[in-house]
């Protein structure tokens, strides 16, 4: 979503528009989302235009990872849920709606209504496939 030459949350990041800020420093801020699924939903992002995790450099990440675990124990500790997901999306295919990497967490109620649905299947994948996927990434890495 854009709003003029900026994406909204570049423009929350530079305090152009206004957000719910729970905590910031030079590169990263995490605010209350405006259109939350539960109670304490929180969106943590890279003050930078960073498009996807593809895009973010290794130290930008650890900070957000830094900043995400400190905020899941003060939502656990303060609004006490009974569970916890942390949701991360990266392009149109992977559900992406914001070109700006943000990371949710959505702490999560018994019988909250929230529905997350993955493809699984009844039965494993072959072993086989699981290496040769295995065998791809790890030398990409």
């Amino acid at each position: 979503m854009k709003i003029g030459d900026k994406c909204i949350l570049c423009r929350i990041a530079s305090h152009e528009a206004e957000a719910e800020i729970l905590c910031e420093n030079e590169e990263i801020m995490a605010m209350l989302d405006l259109y939350p699924a539960t109670e304490g939903h929180t969106l943590i992002i890279p003050k930078a235009h960073i498009t996807t995790v593809y895009d973010m450099p290794i130290e930008t990440g650890k900070k957000i990872m830094e900043c995400t675990v400190r905020l899941c124990q003060s939502i656990r500790s303060g609004l006490k849920p009974t569970g916890l997901d942390l949701i991360q999306a990266n392009g149109e295919a992977g559900g992406q709606t914001i070109d700006h990497f943000h990371l949710h967490i959505v702490p999560r109620y018994d019988n909250d209504g929230v529905i997350l649905k993955f493809g699984h299947g009844s039965q494993p994948v072959d072993k086989n496939e699981l290496t040769k996927t295995a065998a791809v990434i790890k030398r990409a890495l």
